[in-house]
């Protein structure tokens, strides 16, 4: 038998998660059965969403049952394998979730190659994240040469790659960051202009340093700052909607008058694109396309990318925290078998 540790959801948040929404506990794992793999956690993804699946509002996809242990993308080590597909030893890109160990159907796993890129990527760069900014930003924003892309929440592990696959099209990048490290990082990139939206003057700094107006807008955030960014849309400007994490831990609507009739307004007088999308649906299309592009971007140094690795999973709620506020500095990814 295994111990496993793992994460449960042990209540639904209201407003910021506290340490009484989770259960962290332990359990016996018995062998894989046919088909089957059990996996020991390297790493945990930890992204937005997650926020969403704490919640029973309806959504995109079903939320996590109040006990059941927090979903997740995991790169993990096969300890033992029930199917021919998997040997032990071998790593793999899977769904496990909060937990140490996970046994799961060799049919929803991809192994990974650590030659190709380090194995922690496959939750990041060369993961979803990576196929979020390379999806939405292909299929919705289309860039085009010469044209000016937005992206909030720039040094994410999302909006690093919106704006450096802009650059690669040819696109001038603007990014959207908290903090002048995270500004600097921009810089290092290559965005062609990266402001922070913690100076309170955000409105003023996109008229001046992006007079020609943006065509392209990938929204990550919400909130303030898609408020400073609404007025420099150009007609027929396209605005794929990624995440709204502004907005994640509301209890209620935000103060001051309704302006949904003013952004009507903008979408109907500028013709503007905006499209809500959820990386799942590009997978058919785009999937293998974003294998091959990525990879070799990465290899050749086109796209560049930052993780934020932290310790242990028993910190995990509060590193969960850290990324809805902000407080992290690229992919978040948490080393389960690390000391904390």
């Amino acid at each position: 038998m295994t111990t496993n540790h793992r994460i449960r959801l042990n209540s639904r948040p209201v407003g910021e998660p506290k340490a009484e929404n989770y259960l962290l506990d332990e359990v016996d794992l018995g062998s894989p059965q046919d088909g089957e793999v059990l996996l020991r956690t390297l790493y945990l993804s930890l992204d937005p969403y997650m926020r969403g699946r704490m919640s029973d509002a309806k959504s995109y996809a079903k939320p996590v049952e109040v006990g059941d242990v927090m979903v997740g993308a995991t790169v993990s080590e096969v300890v033992e394998s029930n199917s021919s597909d998997f040997s032990t030893g071998d790593t793999v890109l899977g769904y496990g979730g909060w937990q140490e160990y996970s046994i799961e159907k060799a049919a929803h796993l991809r192994r990974l190659d650590p030659e190709v890129a380090p194995v922690s990527t496959a939750v990041g760069v060369l993961g979803m994240p990576g196929f979020t900014a390379y999806s939405g930003l292909l299929e919705i924003g289309r860039p085009q040469e010469g044209e000016t892309v937005a992206v909030a929440a720039a040094t994410g592990p999302v909006g690093s790659v919106v704006g450096q696959i802009a650059k690669i099209k040819g696109a001038k990048a603007v990014g959207i960051a908290g903090g002048p490290e995270k500004v600097a990082h921009l810089n290092e990139l290559g965005f062609d202009v990266a402001l922070d939206h913690r100076t309170g003057n955000l409105k003023n700094e996109l008229k001046e340093s992006v007079p020609q107006g943006i065509d392209v807008y990938f929204e990550n955030v919400g909130g303030d700052v898609f408020k400073a960014v609404l007025p420099r849309l150009n007609t027929y400007a396209r605005v794929p909607v990624c995440g709204l994490v502004a907005n994640y831990n509301l209890t209620e609507l935000p103060e001051g008058p309704d302006r949904s009739g003013a952004l009507m307004g903008n979408i109907l007088t500028r013709s503007l694109n905006v499209r809500g999308f959820i990386q799942n649906e590009f997978v058919e299309k785009h999937h293998e396309n974003f294998l091959s592009d990525m990879s070799g971007w990465v290899k050749e140094g086109k796209v560049r990318y930052r993780e934020d690795i932290r310790p242990g999973l028993d910190k995990t709620p509060e590193y969960f925290n850290d990324l809805l506020a902000g407080r992290n500095f690229g992919k978040m990814v948490v080393a389960v078998d690390a000391e904390s």
